[in-house]
């Protein structure tokens, strides 16, 4: 789907008839080059390269969006960048929680944000200066019976910001802004080169009282304003988006959330809690999650757990129990030694292991590079997490089994 003309063909009903022919398709087995020439020969070549690429998007986003995914409108770019449901749900109903009844969504991709704040029950100014990025926002409120409380306008994100007054952006009463933090396939590390820069971003957390900004995960804790609340969430691992909250939303310091399955756990701090305590290895050694680490609260994990860390600068806690918690992913350590290839590896021959994963922080080591020279012939399996201890090159044998 290159650009608006192929997308207004796939909205009408021979563009959905084709559609529904490629997803049958493709559900039988058929390959691209076999899918495509039979669509053509039954469609027309018009519409046969945008359908079977809208069918084959559809069946990548359905584990993600679930029943809504076979009526969504995307591109390879907006999947990619488009957000969990669940997630763009759970942001709308914080940020309309005092029963803000309008929303502009800065940026609005492919619309995933405008449906899930019209679904909240906002009325949503969707604005975008990419057509095909309108497109696909019109073409998804419709889809998903939203249209009616969405308008999808062409703007520039800076000028409308440099024109909020009042605690409002284009008569809305808050805001979402995603900035593209992508140029030319290129991740842009600094955010005075996101589009639009940081200058917005912090004008438009000035401006808008009720305003979320996505942000990338690793931004400075020194960028975030006075005020404004910084969340990282994560998602069985691995942060999928960290936000800032203006100030009329904000409710604390830092926040970082934890999905689990439908299990949302939240864990805060109104102010810097300050680092936690170091200490030796215990019998059992725990992981923080990446959204704990990244806002700064893991001594208030470790205080929970009552835990030490292994070392004042490495995000590994120890303590002497197994505890059952949603921060933490916990090994039990079964030898500490010193960190060397060829003692170690005479470790595992010793215990019979032959199978290992590494882990690995504050270490240059490459962990598949290390696991394939650990690898041998015992079938015993174990956890390697390569650290510092006290600040020495450690080696923790975990969670030996088989």
């Amino acid at each position: 789907m290159p650009n608006p003309a192929a997308l207004t063909l796939l909205r009408t009903p021979e563009g959905a008839a084709a559609t529904a022919r490629a997803a049958a398709l493709l559900a039988g087995g058929a390959d691209v080059l076999a899918g495509v020439a039979a669509l053509r020969a039954e469609v027309g070549p018009e519409l046969a390269g945008p359908a079977w690429e809208l069918a084959r998007l559809r069946a990548r986003a359905r584990p993600v969006f679930g029943a809504d995914a076979d009526r969504l409108f995307l591109t390879a770019d907006t999947l990619e960048q488009a957000g969990r449901p669940a997630l763009a749900a759970r942001r709308a109903a914080r940020l309309l929680a005092d029963g803000t009844d309008s929303a502009a969504d800065l940026g609005c991709a492919s619309g995933t944000d405008t449906v899930a704040l019209a679904r909240a029950g906002a009325r949503v100014l969707a604005v975008d200066l990419d057509p095909v990025a309108r497109e696909l926002t019109a073409a998804n409120a419709e889809a998903l019976g939203v249209a009616d409380d969405v308008w999808v306008v062409a703007g520039d994100v800076v000028e409308l910001v440099d024109a909020a007054r009042g605690g409002e952006i284009a008569g809305c009463a808050a805001a979402v802004l995603d900035p593209a933090r992508r140029a030319g396939g290129r991740r842009q590390l600094d955010p005075d080169r996101w589009s639009p820069p940081w200058s917005t971003v912090t004008a438009l957390l000035d401006r808008v009282p009720r305003a979320v900004v996505k942000v990338a995960p690793g931004l400075d804790h020194d960028r975030v304003p006075e005020g404004v609340e910084a969340e990282w969430v994560s998602v069985r691992g691995s942060i999928v988006e960290a936000l800032l909250w203006g100030r009329g939303v904000s409710e604390v310091w830092r926040r970082a959330t934890v999905v689990r399955g439908d299990d949302v756990h939240e864990l805060t701090a109104g102010a810097d809690p300050g680092p936690a305590q170091a200490g030796p290895v215990g019998a059992w050694l725990h992981e923080p999650d990446p959204a704990v680490i990244r806002s700064g609260l893991v001594s208030l994990v470790a205080a929970e757990l009552g835990a030490t860390l292994v070392d004042p600068t490495i995000a590994y806690l120890t303590s002497g129990a197994a505890p059952d918690s949603p921060w933490v992913t916990s090994y039990r350590v079964d030898e500490v030694l010193p960190f060397g290839l060829k003692r170690l590896r005479a470790l595992l021959r010793a215990r019979g292991v032959g199978r290992v994963v590494v882990k690995k922080r504050g270490s240059a080591i490459e962990p598949e590079t290390l696991a394939r020279q650990l690898r041998g012939p015992g079938d015993r399996s174990a956890t390697v997490v390569v650290t510092r201890v006290a600040g020495a090159p450690t080696a923790l044998v975990c969670d030996v089994s088989g």
